[in-house]
């Protein structure tokens, strides 16, 4: 079966970094919605005099957010069509509460649930203090925005999103990604997405 993984949760939780590591391991077209639609994304936002890296503006949410989604998503689509499995990577909330999202993508694809496995990890953090950290480390103009509102942005890292997907439990797992990614976490990664 081809594989579906998505990787979910807030910001500075460390969601493509995990999935980089198992990519690694599992050869799949890889799909950061932030790679897919930041540089069209920035460019609107410029166009109508706004920041290029505030993600939390009304404008964006109402204008930007599913654009980008669904660029992505179409780009999933094209993938599973062609017999790739596809490593997606964005919080996705409002994807996971709709069932029909996660069926309007297999279906468009032309395969059926006995061709695509699909899986979702969530991963999190133990402490706001080591988001803000990573989110510092990694340095993308990006996070200004989040880093000199922080009050305003901060957010749960032990955040588990609503999943209303139709999909076994044992397809979510809620994956801790404190400390080091050593290779036995990635190992017990692959083999959740493999199993």
């Amino acid at each position: 079966m081809q594989k579906l993984v998505f990787f979910v949760g807030v910001a500075g939780t460390g969601k493509t970094t995990v999935a980089e590591k198992i990519a690694a391991e599992i050869p799949c077209a890889f799909l950061d919605r932030d790679t897919v639609g930041g540089r069209f994304v920035e460019r609107f936002l410029e166009m109508n005099n706004l920041d290029p890296n505030d993600r939390d503006s009304s404008f964006y949410k109402e204008n930007l957010r599913d654009l980008e989604y669904d660029t992505t998503k179409d780009i999933c689509i094209e993938n599973l069509r062609v017999g790739q499995n596809v490593f997606m990577i964005s919080p996705f909330t409002a994807e996971l509460k709709s069932k029909e999202w996660i069926e309007g993508v297999i279906a468009a694809s032309g395969k059926t649930r006995n061709d695509v496995d699909v899986k979702v990890i969530v991963v999190t953090l133990q402490d706001i203090e080591q988001q803000r950290n990573r989110i510092e480390e990694r340095g993308t103009v990006r996070d200004t925005w989040k880093l000199e509102n922080w009050d305003q942005y901060e957010t749960r890292v032990d955040f588990v999103p609503t999943i209303n997907w139709d999909i076994a439990q044992d397809n979510i797992l809620v994956f801790d990604n404190s400390g080091d990614l050593s290779e036995e976490k990635v190992n017990n990664l692959v083999s959740f997405i493999e199993a």
